[in-house]
């Protein structure tokens, strides 16, 4: 008899190690953009994770990705766009003449969340994200970013669209100074989430190092 589960698992499992065994990129990586300084640099030198994603966070990205590539298949645009500077590497996930997108998917509840979102509230709450798609269209010179979410129940799809601008600019700036800095220095920044209303450390892949090192 088969064991879906365990098949689907096992699969997954080996997906993530042959990530293990992959060298860093020694650049940052803008989808962290935002997000704590010291999960930032232990990122960026390869440093072992001492919280990997368990099964059913493994499993949690698998149908991200499926639902997200899915979306995408039909979009008659550039996809997976590599964003390489000296600074950054990252991918952008559809790019069209003028705007860069990127594409997420959410449950339902977080998903219909956002329909509370008033306009000026979107770059607030997901703050991050903006960042990044923002970082894809400063080095792409596209005079917009928009984000792209996917409901996982039922394919409903909601769309913000910022436009790129000076302000963005002075905020990714500001970003990659305090991360070069910290580099620079040779020296570990202090733990302090900055995102997910300051729940971050409660998603991070190194919170248990963190703990044993303190702040």
């Amino acid at each position: 008899m088969i064991d879906f589960q365990k098949e689907i698992n096992s699969a997954l499992a080996s997906k993530q190690l042959e990530k293990k065994d992959r060298v860093a990129s020694g650049r940052w990586n803008p989808s962290s953009f935002g997000r704590c300084l010291r999960s930032q640099v232990w990122k960026r030198r390869g440093e072992p994770e001492s919280n990997p994603p368990d099964e059913r966070t493994l499993r949690v990205f698998k149908a991200g990705f499926l639902f997200e590539e899915f979306a995408c298949a039909g979009i008659k645009a550039d996809k997976q766009v590599k964003i390489e500077t000296d600074d950054v590497v990252g991918y952008a996930d559809v790019v069209d003449e003028d705007c860069v997108y990127d594409v997420k998917s959410q449950h339902s509840k977080s998903f219909w969340y956002m329909e509370k979102f008033a306009k000026r509230d979107v770059a607030h709450q997901k703050y991050c994200n903006w960042l990044q798609v923002m970082t894809y269209a400063m080095e792409l010179d596209k005079c917009y970013g928009s984000l792209v979410f996917i409901s996982k129940d039922d394919l409903c799809i909601k769309q913000f669209i910022l436009p790129y601008d000076s302000t963005w600019e002075r905020c990714i700036m500001r970003e990659l100074k305090m991360l070069n800095k910290w580099w620079a220095s040779g020296k570990v920044p202090p733990a302090k989430p900055r995102a997910f209303s300051g729940r971050e450390c409660d998603y991070c892949s190194f919170s248990g190092r963190c703990k044993k090192e303190g702040a």
